[in-house]
């Protein structure tokens, strides 16, 4: 097996979520056009995209192409295509993030009901899901298969074995984070006020 394929595994999981995101936007957009006034954003929906896209596409998805694959590319004397290519993926998954943080903020508009949230949830909906599908063309069709002929076999065997103890890894290191985050958030609630 390529160390890629795990990862164009994970991309289809992706895009079924991105294709779910989409639905709710094109919902949101046909309630507007009925009546502006009842342009309902369901915040549970956001709330699962978003927990989503950080946690499998980011941490997970991303945290092995970054952490992982690109990293054993970085010594290596790659192509100038390739190289900016790198580069370019790199920086899309440093947009992907601003663009999950900022629907998050939306949402957030959304619930203390602010002007023009519902445009912002629509704007950042449409970001992700214009931006991922055109990512992960990217990367399966023009780089995961030329930056392979840059590892030999044995490189090959341990990126796999690399992407494999990170999963494991992962789901111990997020629920640390969601154990802590609740003590820290009731460790501030129980502190006297000064």
């Amino acid at each position: 097996m390529q160390p890629i394929a795990p990862l164009m595994i994970e991309h289809r999981l992706i895009e079924r979520m991105v294709r779910l995101m989409r639905q709710d936007l094109e919902r949101i957009r046909a309630n507007i056009l009925v009546d502006p006034e009842f342009a309902f954003v369901d915040p549970v929906f956001i709330d699962t995209a978003v927990d989503f896209l950080r946690v499998y596409g980011d941490r997970c998805h991303h945290g092995k192409e970054e952490e992982i694959l690109f990293a054993e590319l970085a010594p290596k004397e790659l192509a100038p295509e390739l190289k900016k290519l790198l580069d370019e993926l790199i920086q899309e998954h440093a947009q992907a993030r601003e663009y999950t943080k900022e629907l998050v903020k939306a949402k957030e508009n959304y619930l203390r009901q602010e002007p023009e949230a519902v445009k912002q949830v629509l704007h950042y909906l449409d970001k992700l899901t214009v931006m991922y599908p055109n990512h992960i063309l990217k990367e399966d069709q023009h780089f995961f298969i030329p930056c392979m002929a840059y590892f030999s076999a044995a490189e090959k065997d341990a990126l796999i074995e690399k992407m494999w103890e990170f999963d494991r890894k992962m789901i111990h290191e997020r629920y640390e984070e969601v154990v802590s985050g609740i003590e820290n958030r009731r460790a501030c609630h129980l502190e006297p006020h000064k």
